[in-house]
């Protein structure tokens, strides 16, 4: 006899995840979080427990270690900045403008995800040097981009923008081009529509954007060390003067350095989602 089907029955078997239970896939979870995160930052944790304050302090207010950490975060915010503006252009014209290439612009976005930052560098110094490509018609005008501070802007930009890029680029298709054509028929400007209208909407992909190209800035090593000179007190960034106290088995002062960039990315990161989820609750409110 066949047997018969309740419909609670029916609505379990509908539910039925294709994945295993909640048990398996949780211990998965926490399996690979832990390996993958909190053990190097246990580690950086327990290196940073063996220094005193005073001896932090010593560490941190070194003219090495400042100089490094000015360079570091000035070339990240120029940078982050750069891709502010670049990516929310770029990001626009491939939503809303069709042209030929358009897929292949699109997919060259993500390339600096694919391209390993040692082989970035090397690519932008062959171009920013002063017998490279960009380089040498920089160089009548008296503009050095290789072997200088400016080198590690370009190199931060080069190796972040796919972050501003990609957090605008869904908010853009999003959009509703009625609100646009409704402000524009009572009488809006261009300007205008995209102060009022556009920007708003905007505003937390930017913000998310340029926040990740910003804490990506702070930790970039690879594309950086080959372009920027390694010049202590004027182009040495932070991961390289912790590689450095790495390599003369100075932990303390590598941890000491590691763990306060590490701080001031989470900081960042925690402001970023509080902003954003306030952002996203006043537009819902039409505030």
């Amino acid at each position: 006899m066949p047997i018969l089907q309740t419909p609670l029955d029916a609505v379990r078997r509908r539910r039925r995840s294709p994945l295993p239970g909640l048990g398996l896939t949780l211990g998965v979870t926490v399996t690979f979080v832990t390996l993958i995160v909190l053990l190097p930052l246990a580690g950086l944790g327990w290196q940073l427990a063996q220094l005193e304050v005073s001896d932090y302090l010593f560490v941190m207010s070194d003219d090495r270690t400042l100089a490094a950490l000015r360079v570091t975060i000035t070339a990240a915010v120029l940078a982050t900045a750069v891709n502010g503006a670049f990516g929310l252009l770029l990001a626009w014209v491939l939503v809303r403008y069709p042209f030929p290439g358009r897929a292949a612009l699109d997919a060259l976005v993500d390339l600096p995800f694919a391209l390993p930052t040692s082989v970035a560098g090397i690519a932008l110094v062959a171009l920013y040097a002063e017998e490279g490509w960009i380089g040498s018609l920089l160089a009548p005008l008296g503009l050095q981009v290789a072997y200088s501070w400016l080198g590690i802007v370009v190199a931060m930009t080069f190796t972040s923008v796919p972050f501003a890029v990609r957090a605008i680029q869904p908010l853009i298709e999003e959009l509703d081009p009625a609100e646009e054509a409704a402000a524009t028929t009572l009488g809006a400007t261009r300007w205008q529509t995209f102060r009022a209208i556009t920007l708003p909407q905007l505003m937390p992909g930017i913000l998310t954007g340029t926040g990740l190209s910003f804490v990506r800035s702070l930790g970039e090593f690879g594309a950086v060390i080959f372009i920027a000179g390694n010049i202590p007190y004027e182009t040495e960034i932070a991961s390289l003067l912790i590689m450095i106290r790495l390599d003369e088995f100075d932990y303390p002062a590598a941890a000491a350095i590691a763990g306060t960039m590490l701080a001031v990315s989470l900081v960042l990161l925690i402001a970023i989602n509080v902003a954003q989820t306030r952002l996203y609750r006043r537009f819902e409110r039409g505030t």
